[in-house]
């Protein structure tokens, strides 16, 4: 069965932007990734984690319910040279049953958001080495942003052809939604945490911004059905009577948090 993310996947995989140099900096410091680790993407999608720690690693393991995903993934794998990723079909219950060698590594998205967090960082913490951990990372929102006007455009936009009370298409998690998740890391076995924030620029053309509207699960091909034709065509105008310029400029703040077990 698929999911509402099936038809969004090819979008998904060409517009969402990457995580920033700063937090694989961090991943390969403070794992000492050298080429010699395990690595589990739970949630992978197209591999957005996956394929950028995989030359850091030995073996990733991209695991995502959606098989459309999985397929993404495996072609910019293909496309990119990139050979030590195995893409499993699985979900956040299967972490025990998928027979994974130990885990150095677990990297995650905003994915955890719609996992059973205590259940899953249980059963991360039967999996992992030793000296293993979690990264889960996301984009936060970041208020006051006076580049990023235009992101009113787009939700008038979506709300005229989707309805209100659609999730956010900016994709982006509120502080208080952070800190809770934070905390879920810290009750749980990995209850060592340390969180990290940077400020990415990103600069979307009109092209890119109806992408990455079409990634999203609520604003996705299936989502729109026969009007997403028009729905693309109302959005560029939008956009271009917004600025005739035709790019559209934002910093995204990026939250990463790190989960260990405490030290004996």
């Amino acid at each position: 069965m698929s999911t509402p993310f099936a038809s969004a996947a090819p979008y998904y995989a060409r517009y969402r932007p990457p995580y920033p140099r700063e937090f694989h900096t961090l991943l390969a410091d403070r794992f000492a990734l050298d080429g010699s680790q395990t690595v589990l993407d739970l949630g992978a999608g197209p591999g957005t984690l996956g394929l950028s720690v995989a030359p850091l690693a030995d073996h990733v393991y991209a695991v995502d319910p959606e098989p459309a995903m999985l397929a993404e993934g495996a072609r910019l794998a293909e496309d990119r040279g990139i050979t030590n990723i195995s893409w499993l079909r699985g979900d956040d219950a299967c972490i025990t049953r998928l027979c994974l060698p130990r885990i150095d590594l677990c990297v995650i998205g905003r994915a955890f958001r719609r996992m059973d967090r205590g259940r899953v960082l249980a059963d991360l913490d039967e999996v992992l080495a030793p000296r293993g951990g979690v990264a889960v990372v996301e984009s936060l929102y970041r208020p006051g942003d006076p580049r990023a006007a235009w992101l009113t455009v787009v939700e008038e936009v979506r709300e005229r052809f989707l309805g209100p009370g659609r999730p956010g298409q900016s994709g982006q998690s509120d502080r208080d939604d952070w800190g809770e998740l934070v905390d879920c890391l810290a009750k749980s076995p990995l209850s060592r945490v340390e969180t990290h924030q940077w400020d990415q620029p990103v600069r979307h053309t009109v092209d890119e911004v109806i992408g990455l509207q079409l990634s999203f699960s609520s604003s996705g091909p299936d989502q729109l059905g026969d009007r997403m034709a028009a729905f693309e065509t109302e959005l560029r105008r939008a956009l271009l009577d917004h600025d005739p310029r035709g790019t559209y400029a934002r910093t995204l703040r990026i939250g990463a948090a790190v989960a260990t077990r405490p030290r004996r």
